[in-house]
């Protein structure tokens, strides 16, 4: 059997509690976009020409003021959207409360001594969310468990492909350089896991309480991954 070179992982529902993003991170996120109508900076624009353009892609649809764009960013976070726009604003206004101190980054008991364990046993490990990169960050830097960022050498978001594409997880192994048979891949999704073991990674469903058991090879919490 090959050996495990890399463990990647994912965030909600993994390393983290599903109630923290749903029940804290949005909310924040919504109570704090009207802020961020004004701003005329360069990043808020960027995410807003990439807001109609995905529109126009979509939907082939005129374009839309301001106002409409930011209505259109709001509506995809009330349905939970994955798309690069919502994830990169959201980021940047987590990252406005995780350096505040309003935020702290849940993550379950068992993932700092793990990921401490692995590292020390010479495993590359990375972090694989539907969420941007730049809230990645901010989560593990600002966690609970103090600042876990050193841990991770890649961190990878929607920009490299969807997480339910297997063509994906072979564009990050290409990118890590490493072979998809030494890389382990964590979430709590099994469509997830069926694209990563597509693309030749070993996989492993994460439990954690109020999920229930999709995948063959499960564990409760990281202290149970081998």
């Amino acid at each position: 059997m090959s050996k495990v070179q890399c463990i990647l992982t994912d965030i909600e529902g993994t390393t983290t509690d599903i109630s923290f993003v749903y029940n804290t991170l949005f909310p924040y996120f919504r109570e704090h976009l009207p802020e961020w109508r004004q701003q005329q900076t360069e990043d808020v624009q960027n995410i807003l020409e990439a807001t109609q353009r995905l529109i126009t892609d979509e939907s082939g649809g005129v374009n839309l003021s301001r106002d409409e764009l930011f209505d259109q960013l709001l509506k995809w976070s009330l349905e939970d959207r994955k798309v690069t726009p919502l994830k990169e604003l959201q980021g940047i206004i987590w990252k406005q409360g995780f350096e505040s101190g309003a935020l702290k980054g849940h993550v379950y008991p068992d993932v700092a001594p793990a990921l401490n364990l692995w590292k020390n046993q010479g495993i590359h490990l990375a972090v694989f969310s539907s969420g941007s990169v730049g809230a990645q960050r901010q989560l593990f830097e600002h966690s609970v468990s103090g600042n876990l960022t050193g841990f991770f050498s890649h961190y990878f978001d929607t920009r490299t492909g969807t997480k339910r594409d297997a063509e994906t997880y072979k564009r990050i192994a290409e990118i890590m350089g490493f072979a998809a048979r030494n890389i382990m891949f964590l979430s709590d999704v099994k469509e997830e896991l069926e694209a990563a073991e597509t693309s030749g990674y070993k996989t492993i469903q994460l439990v954690r309480p109020g999920t229930a058991a999709t995948w063959k090879t499960i564990a409760s919490d990281f202290t149970q991954i081998a």
